[in-house]
């Protein structure tokens, strides 16, 4: 089935309700032949992100959905659910906006690529803190971006912060006994 198969359209028409109301986004959908079987790939998500509870959840919907509905997809098939993935394409504002506090980096226009916070992402275009400076850039300016993967993110403590914090109070005992 290739991407703009009127099959493949019928498929994400019949998906895309059923993945909304489990409380999703039906972010992509493919079909590739796997032998015998179709391989039917559907990637959700949601504003909040997705967890593995709610990839089983909507993976049971879907494939009550398509076993139900015999006319629009023939054959046996293997489906798989899963999220868009830290390394999915930033391309829409609603991909932005989830990616609030990430830090990301996006060519703007002709200009190499730019790494920064997302600061904000609405209809006027996007916010960026990049070397501790804010940015703003109209949509039209801004690329597809990634979202880079941060072991120690700023807001959240780093997990060596209350082994240093007992190194010192050890320390500190130390020199008491001298």
């Amino acid at each position: 089935m290739t991407a703009r198969s009127p099959q493949r359209q019928q498929l994400h028409d019949m998906l895309d309700p059923v993945v909304s109301a489990a409380g999703y986004e039906l972010v992509d959908l493919s079909v590739s032949s796997a032998g015998r079987r179709s391989l039917v790939r559907v990637t959700v998500d949601a504003d909040e992100g997705i967890d593995l509870d709610g990839v089983a959840v909507v993976s049971r919907a879907i494939s009550t959905a398509m076993d139900a509905e015999d006319a629009s997809f023939a054959g046996p098939y293997v489906l798989e659910v899963s999220s868009p993935g830290v390394d999915r394409p930033l391309t829409e504002p609603k991909h932005w906006q989830r990616a609030l506090g990430r830090l990301v980096t996006v060519p703007i226009g002709d200009a190499e690529p730019v790494t920064g916070r997302v600061l904000a992402a609405d209809e006027g275009g996007l916010r960026l803190q990049v070397a501790g400076t804010e940015h703003s850039y109209d949509w039209a300016s801004v690329g597809s971006g990634r979202m880079q993967v941060e072991f120690s993110r700023p807001d959240q403590p780093a997990a060596d912060d209350d082994e240093a914090s007992l190194d010192a109070t050890d320390d500190d005992a130390a020199d008491e006994e001298e």
